[in-house]
């Protein structure tokens, strides 16, 4: 059965840059656009800033150097570790990054600029700084229609507690993970055909004092593993596509009941351990994005782009750096629309190195501030973007570092 609906929805407000989904790379964006004088709007459908990185209880800020010494990501990126981490630090603190000036010490052997932090007062520190800086946050509300004029976003429908409402924008930033105002502008997007893998990351209090469990974690991609190497031990064999609601209300269903049966383990050997928070969103980490003007691969490590608009690292092994090409953050089909986050154009090889938190921050920046530049980024000069970028601190090639 079809319910055909016609619908008049009032415009209830107008921005420069409206900002869609509150993790670290629209964080990154909403305040990269404020400070560049545009007036903001940033939509988030939880009460909670952060994504995964709070909400989702995933609260490792992943390396913002290469693992040999030099650090590769700047501006937003490193303002928002120190940030996550100015109340204290969790875990993983890099006395060798923050309490030394001299870099001796940070070398392919020593540790990497990572820390774990503390979820709630991140997001509190974060929503201060974004008033702070003049961003509209409307929480539970989220992105469902787009209104275009030609190849433009004119006004983005949304629907919260007062309803379906439309916002006039300039230009728009797509920061909700899973790329939904491309997908409903009607921009060419691409899914990760690989799935997620289920993880049930949990905080709990015991003997032990407070502590972070992450159970499960993400998979790499099956074409970076070798033939006969052991795979990575799942909580269940399934894959999720994470753009279902039906199937991520199965996932977070099967994702309490390991961390239930997690903690029942655990307590045989500690009868005072009890969970103290578990993650309120679906722990996915890849689902589906822009397909770009460019599309940046795993292979590209090293490679000189003209138009980059700043460097990230990976994670998962020490040694590659990349610079990330402005174009792979839009697409000419609509010309006020930029992704940032793991919302941007990358191989499936790639995504995973480009969906962390540093990489989120670096592509929000850049999304930012190209969104308060201009409302057509297939004609904005990327000398103009880098130019706003460097004086914000950001260094752009890695012959520069």
């Amino acid at each position: 059965m079809i319910i055909r609906e016609t619908l008049e929805t009032t415009v209830t407000a107008s921005c420069d840059v409206l900002v869609c989904g509150g993790g670290f790379a629209g964080i990154s964006a909403a305040l990269a656009a404020a400070r560049q004088g545009a007036d903001v709007i940033l939509l988030e459908r939880q009460f909670l800033l952060g994504g995964l990185g709070t909400a989702g209880l995933v609260t490792i800020y992943l390396p913002l150097c290469d693992g040999c010494g030099r650090q590769v990501s700047f501006g937003i990126a490193e303002e928002l570790l120190r940030l996550s981490i100015s109340m204290g630090a969790e875990a993983m603190y890099p006395a060798n990054w923050l309490d030394q000036s001299d870099p001796a010490g940070r070398t392919c052997r020593d540790p990497r600029f990572a820390v774990r932090y503390n979820p709630c007062l991140f997001a509190m520190l974060a929503e201060r700084l974004l008033l702070q800086s003049g961003v509209r946050i409307l929480y539970g509300s989220s992105a469902v229609a787009v209104n275009r004029d030609g190849d433009r976003i004119a006004a983005v429908i949304i629907e919260n507690q007062s309803g379906r409402q439309g916002i006039a924008v300039r230009s728009v930033v797509d920061a909700t993970g899973d790329c939904t105002v491309a997908q409903l502008a009607g921009a060419e997007t691409a899914v990760f055909r690989q799935g997620n893998v289920l993880a049930a990351w949990y905080y709990a209090l015991g003997k032990g004092g407070y502590d972070l469990h992450p159970l499960g974690a993400a998979d790499i991609p099956d074409s970076e593993k070798a033939a006969g190497a052991p795979g990575v031990e799942l909580l269940t064999p399934r894959r999720f596509a994470g753009l279902d609601g039906a199937e991520l209300s199965e996932m977070v269903q099967l994702s309490h009941a390991a961390a239930l049966r997690d903690i029942q383990k655990r307590r045989e050997s500690d009868e005072t351990l009890v969970p103290t928070a578990l993650p309120s969103i679906p722990q996915v980490r890849m689902t589906r994005r822009i397909a770009g003007e460019y599309t940046l691969h795993d292979t590209e490590q090293h490679t000189f782009f003209a138009d980059s608009v700043g460097m990230v690292s990976d994670w998962r092994k020490r040694g590659p750096v990349y610079e990330v090409p402005f174009s792979t953050l839009y697409s000419r089909g609509i010309k006020n629309l930029a992704a940032a986050g793991r919302c941007t154009s990358v191989t499936d090889s790639m995504w995973d190195i480009m969906r962390v938190i540093p990489c989120c921050a670096v592509t929000g920046q850049a999304a930012g501030t190209a969104a308060a530049l201009s409302d057509d980024f297939a004609s904005l000069d990327p000398a103009v973007l880098q130019s706003a970028l460097a004086a914000q601190g950001v260094i752009l090639h890695e012959k520069d570092l």
